[in-house]
């Protein structure tokens, strides 16, 4: 199985990812129904934040944290968001770089938690 190498493999990962997610009955209303996120404006900044962080790109320009905040999500969304994030690296990609978005991912999901946290909620990874 290839490791994450190109821009190419960054579409692969992100795409399938939030096909799991749009998929899953606990994520997927958040994303659709509260945040109604705008896939086609939403998945090209994804691409360049996950290209910023595993390729070493810099073209994300943006503050993903405070759209957090209004959301109605708990520890059992961030648990789901990386159990579906790791599943969807483990099904496409091995190597240091997919251990590495694994890796960022859960310290993502901790430093997002962790934030909530300060802001009332429950600490949730």
């Amino acid at each position: 199985m290839p490791d994450i190498i190109s821009e190419a493999d960054i579409k692969l990962l992100v795409d399938r990812f939030y096909e799991r997610v749009n998929a899953d009955p606990l994520l997927s209303p958040v994303f659709n129904e509260v945040a109604q996120v705008d896939w086609s404006h939403h998945l090209p900044q994804l691409y360049d934040f996950w290209s910023g962080i595993l390729l070493g790109t810099a073209r994300y320009r943006g503050r993903p944290f405070p759209k957090h905040i209004p959301l109605p999500i708990s520890a059992a969304h961030f648990q789901q968001w990386l159990a579906l994030f790791f599943a969807t690296v483990d099904a496409h990609f091995a190597g240091p770089v997919a251990d590495q978005a694994k890796l960022r991912a859960r310290s993502i999901g901790q430093v997002f938690a962790s934030r909530l946290g300060q802001l009332g909620r429950p600490s949730v990874l």
